[in-house]
C-alpha cells in the first residue's frame, strides 16, 4: 500500500471484498441465517461486477462508433454517454424507497468522516453540523475516472475499432490506479484549484448519492469510526 499506482489496484480489490462481505452479512442477518461468506461466492460476485463495469465501457464505445467520429471528439462523446448512463443509474436508484435509507447512511458516513478529519469530538451533536458531502467519495472517484479515460485514450493512436475496444478494457486497472492517486493528491493539496476541479463534479452529484441522515444513523457512523480507531495501530490514520 506504499507503492504509488499499485496501491490503487490493491485498495480497489480490498474495498470490493469488504463491501461484498458486508452486503452478504447484512442479507444473512435480515434472513436470520447463519451462513458463512465463502471465497467461491466472492469470486462469482466479482465476475458479475466486472461484467457489469465492462458494460459501462463497451456500450458507450459501441454507440459512439455509430457517429463515425475520431480523435479526441470521439473520446469526449464516448465519455459523455458513459456519464449519462451513470447519472441515469444514480437517478433511478435514488428514487427507490428502500434504497433511500442506504443513501442516508452514506450521508451519515460522510458527516462523521468530515468531523473526524476536522479533529472534532465524535458525538451526534458535533457530527450533525458537518456536510454530508466529501471530496474523496466514490462518486468523485468515478468522475475522475471519466476525465482520466478521456486524456489517456486521446494519447493512444487509432489502431482500429477492435484494438481501441481492447485497450479500453485492458486499461481499466491503469485508469483506476491513476485516478486513485489523483484522489489522494486532492486530499494532500486541498487548496489546489486544479485538483479541486477534479472533485467538484463528484461533490455536486453527491446530492443524488447521499441524503440527510437521522440521529440514530449518525450514532452508527460515529461508533463505526470509533471501532476503526480501536483497531488501528498507533501512528496510522484510520
Amino acid at each position: 500500500m506504499k507503492l504509488p499506482l499499485l496501491r490503487g489496484i490493491v485498495a480497489f480489490i480490498e474495498t470490493f471484498y469488504l463491501g461484498v462481505k458486508g452486503i452478504y452479512f447484512s442479507s444473512s442477518a435480515v434472513l436470520d441465517e447463519e451462513e458463512k461468506f465463502t471465497y467461491r461466492e466472492f469470486i462469482v460476485v466479482v465476475a458479475l461486477a466486472l461484467a457489469l463495469s465492462s458494460i459501462f465501457f463497451v456500450v458507450p464505445f459501441v454507440l459512439t462508433t455509430l457517429f463515425g467520429l475520431t480523435g479526441i471528439i470521439f473520446n469526449i462523446i464516448e465519455a459523455a454517454i458513459r456519464l449519462a448512463m451513470f447519472l441515469s443509474y444514480l437517478a433511478i436508484v435514488a428514487t427507490w424507497g428502500e434504497f433511500r435509507r442506504i443513501l442516508q447512511y452514506h450521508g451519515a458516513e460522510h458527516k462523521a468522516i468530515n468531523a473526524h478529519e476536522a479533529g472534532e469530538t465524535l458525538n451526534t451533536t458535533n457530527v450533525q453540523k458537518f456536510s454530508r458531502f466529501h471530496p474523496r467519495c466514490g462518486t468523485s472517484f468515478i468522475f475522475i475516472v471519466i476525465i482520466v479515460s478521456i486524456l489517456l485514450f486521446s494519447a493512444i493512436p487509432d489502431l482500429g475499432v477492435v484494438a481501441r475496444l481492447g485497450y479500453r478494457l485492458l486499461l481499466i486497472p491503469v485508469i483506476g490506479a491513476i485516478s486513485y492517486e489523483l484522489l489522494k493528491l486532492s486530499d494532500r493539496f486541498k487548496n489546489s484549484r486544479i485538483l479541486y476541479v477534479f472533485t467538484l463534479p463528484g461533490l455536486a452529484f453527491q446530492r443524488l448519492t447521499t441524503k440527510e441522515p437521522s440521529s440514530d444513523m449518525l450514532e452508527v457512523a460515529v461508533e463505526a469510526i470509533k471501532e476503526v480507531q480501536k483497531n488501528t495501530p498507533r501512528g496510522n490514520s484510520p
